[in-house]
């Protein structure tokens, strides 16, 4: 624990820390506070969050059993800030209210913002509306707790609330590109809801929706049909209509469930009439070219600007579950950004924006590139 926090220290070359943000995994997570005590005292940071997790993104590693802590710290400057602010989530008499959430970005110099959730006390999709409402066009990064050392909290900052059902790590003046890779690659034609409402499409293309993605699969190209086999996605495209979709431009999400009857089908995502969505399939080689490309757009939208560090949040359903390996991710975060000072976790849940709207994710990566 010390040596991760010196480690930390030493990248910031002597400079004093504003905020560390720790990531604890294993049998680590039930004496968080204990860390979070040594972080202090190696680091004397301003502010100091943490999250359990059941792994964790350190450098080019991805630590997946038994204890574990990365420690990523920030020294800011030329009148750049960070806000943490604890949040909660109310029964109020129209549904649920999220309270804590920063205040609206008058002076529109919030740059990013990094969400941790407590999945059991903060309904997520709820809450990303509520940011979206707030602090429209802001990036929201960052990932759900993967462990939960009930009685104790999976979430902690200093100073403030020891507990609480969300952190929310606001960036003001710190240049931040979010990345999300989906790890998923569409296949098949582009397909226009033509009925559909609350999750559920009923009709694509004036036909029941079943039947129609029944002829877009047999249509396929048999080694295509083939990648079926890893799960059925369809992407639904952030935005409505458009001629020409990118694959940046569509979330993607399995299908929830179909009724023969109706010939509806159900997304585990919004969808409205006018909307285009398409076949997507995930499979290793898809998931590892998606993450390269989206790391390399982000390195050349950095310019000449440096990478000073990066945070990552990648699920728990990837790694060797996904590629047949250990440390794909992190590796390949370090072979396109770095050499980079990175830590992250791993996660129950995927934060990131699509089309400039923060969702939800699964099988993702979800990556903040900090810029100076």
């Amino acid at each position: 624990m010390a040596e991760a926090a010196r480690d930390a220290a030493t990248e910031l070359g002597g400079r004093p820390c504003d905020l560390a943000v720790v990531f604890v995994a294993g049998d680590l997570a039930t004496a968080a506070d204990a860390v979070l005590d040594v972080v202090d005292e190696e680091l004397a940071p301003t502010q100091l969050v943490a999250c359990t997790a059941s792994g964790i993104l350190a450098g080019a590693e991805e630590l997946t059993s038994g204890p574990a802590v990365v420690v990523w710290a920030m020294a800011l400057s030329g009148g750049a800030s960070v806000e943490v602010t604890a949040l909660t989530a109310e029964q109020v008499d129209s549904g649920i209210e999220v309270r804590g959430l920063p205040d609206a970005d008058e002076d529109e110099r919030t740059s990013a913002v990094i969400l941790l959730v407590d999945p059991a006390q903060l309904p997520l999709d709820v809450t990303l509306r509520a940011f979206e409402q707030r602090l429209p066009t802001v990036p929201v990064i960052g990932g759900v707790a993967s462990l939960i050392p009930r009685p104790d909290p999976p979430l902690l900052c200093r100073p403030g609330t020891r507990g609480g059902a969300g952190l929310a790590l606001r960036f003001r003046g710190v240049d931040v590109l979010p990345c999300v890779s989906q790890g998923a690659r569409p296949i098949g034609p582009e397909l226009t809801v033509t009925v559909g409402g609350s999750g559920a499409i009923h009709q694509l293309a004036g036909r029941p929706a079943i039947d129609v993605l029944r002829d877009t699969i047999n249509e396929l190209p048999e080694d295509e049909r083939g990648l079926i086999q890893h799960g059925l996605l369809l992407g639904v495209a952030v935005g409505g209509a458009s001629d020409e979709q990118e694959p940046d431009d569509y979330i993607v999400r399995g299908l929830a469930a179909a009724d023969t009857e109706t010939g509806a089908v159900a997304i585990g995502a919004p969808v409205e009439v006018g909307q285009t969505v398409r076949l997507h399939v995930r499979d290793p080689e898809s998931a590892s070219r998606d993450l390269v490309d989206a790391l390399r757009l982000r390195r050349e939208a950095a310019g000449s600007a440096r990478i000073a560090g990066a945070l990552a949040f990648t699920c728990n359903g990837r790694g060797r579950e996904m590629f047949g390996f250990d440390d794909h991710d992190a590796d390949t975060i370090q072979h396109e950004l770095g050499p980079v000072p990175l830590a992250g976790m791993v996660s129950a849940g995927e934060i990131g924006p699509v089309g400039g709207r923060p969702f939800a994710h699964s099988f993702t990566a979800t990556v903040a590139v900090f810029l100076s």
